[in-house]
């Protein structure tokens, strides 16, 4: 991934947060057929070095047999993105030189996949899972509120996959490279859309600035 200076992101903390608050990634592998690309929600674990990234898929999903254990694979997580409107920038009245962008950010993870074909282990971590998503629910659920037995079909018909971090590349393409009053004209405009998901990154973009 193409990452200029200005929006380079490498604080753990700050990826990390990002895992858990937009867990739906994209897992990339090789497999027999070529590239291969899952949406998986995943679960970041802390293992004494980068990490973890924990999930599952289908039994009757190929990837868990067929990816090359050689190579790395690839997980990409995405946060909030908008489009900035030329017509935002205050310079754009003065002399026209604005042209319109997109803002978002982005965390490309790498490592190396193996399978946890163990009903323990899967249990284990999809309490984790059910537990950082159900929290802030009035009634969080838990896996003890469906039955046993047919928790146990439900097992078996899943996979447990892992993959160990080697390496994380993180862009926060936020507008790092204008001057304050054509970001703070960003950040108006984006509050301006009415669109949840706009509104959001400018605050995102607002809380970056306010921490630099």
């Amino acid at each position: 991934m193409y990452v200029p200076k200005h929006f380079e992101q490498s604080d753990p903390q700050v990826l990390q947060n990002l895992i858990r608050s937009s867990p739906l990634a994209s897992l990339v592998t090789l497999g027999a057929q070529g590239l291969n690309a899952n949406p998986i929600p995943l679960y970041f674990e802390a293992n004494g070095g980068l990490g973890l990234l924990q999930g599952h898929v289908a039994r009757a999903n190929p990837i868990w047999r067929d990816f090359d254990t050689q190579l790395e694979a690839l997980v990409i997580f995405h946060g909030n993105d908008a489009y900035i409107s030329p017509n935002w920038y205050p310079s754009k009245t003065e002399h026209g030189k604005e042209v319109p962008t997109w803002n978002y950010s982005v965390l490309n993870v790498y490592g190396h996949l193996r399978v946890q074909d163990d009903p323990l282990w899967l249990r284990e971590f999809l309490e984790k899972l059910t537990q950082q998503q159900e929290l802030g629910l009035a009634k969080p659920w838990q896996m003890s509120d469906a039955p046993d037995d047919y928790l146990q079909t439900m097992l078996k018909a899943i996979v447990g996959i892992e993959l160990e971090i080697t390496r994380w590349e993180g862009k926060w393409k936020l507008s790092q490279n204008k001057p304050s009053r054509e970001y703070q004209g960003g950040i108006e405009g984006l509050n301006q859309t009415q669109n949840a998901k706009a509104i959001d990154l400018a605050t995102v973009m607002k809380n970056l600035r306010t921490a630099h």
